[in-house]
């Protein structure tokens, strides 16, 4: 089922790179942007995730707290993290279960994968509230910046 603006935000805990639990109730009083993104080491995903930590000040300013999210394991996040620099967390939707509650699942992917994590951008709000929300079908696409930003200074 799609997720809608003004909806509550599905809860979720997952490990990041340090393999400690990170979880959406645990960013209270925080806004939050959530980009769901298909796998770790390619070049949309880089180009995506890259874009972010070049423009860390923006989400920072807007006090929001930027998690990515895949479907890989937190060993390849890890990796990936430090190769990249990248300056916010990443979490592994390994099984999947945060990535379907958000409406953000290819149940067939390239190569004959099934079960990833589909290109998305939410942000939610401090109150747990869905206040942008994004899904790209073409993996290849990428999310309107913009759009979140704007999304962001709208917030208290």
């Amino acid at each position: 089922m799609p997720i809608s603006i003004g909806q509550k935000a599905p809860g979720f805990e997952l490990f990041d790179t340090e393999k400690q639990k990170q979880s959406l109730a645990g960013q209270q009083g925080k806004n939050v942007v959530l980009l769901f993104f298909p796998l770790a080491f390619t070049s949309v995903c880089t180009a995506e995730l890259c874009n972010v930590r070049d423009n860390i000040a923006l989400y920072n300013q807007t006090n929001a707290q930027v998690f990515g999210i895949s479907v890989d394991s937190v060993f390849t996040l890890a990796k990936f993290r430090e190769e990249q620099h990248l300056n916010f967390p990443l979490l592994s939707d390994f099984n999947k279960e945060v990535s379907e509650a958000y409406g953000s699942l290819y149940q067939d992917f390239v190569l004959d994968m099934r079960g990833v994590s589909k290109r998305a951008a939410f942000v939610i709000d401090k109150e747990g509230v869905i206040q942008y929300a994004e899904v790209l079908e073409n993996a290849g696409s990428q999310p309107d910046f913009k759009a979140i930003q704007a999304s962001l200074e709208k917030l208290p």
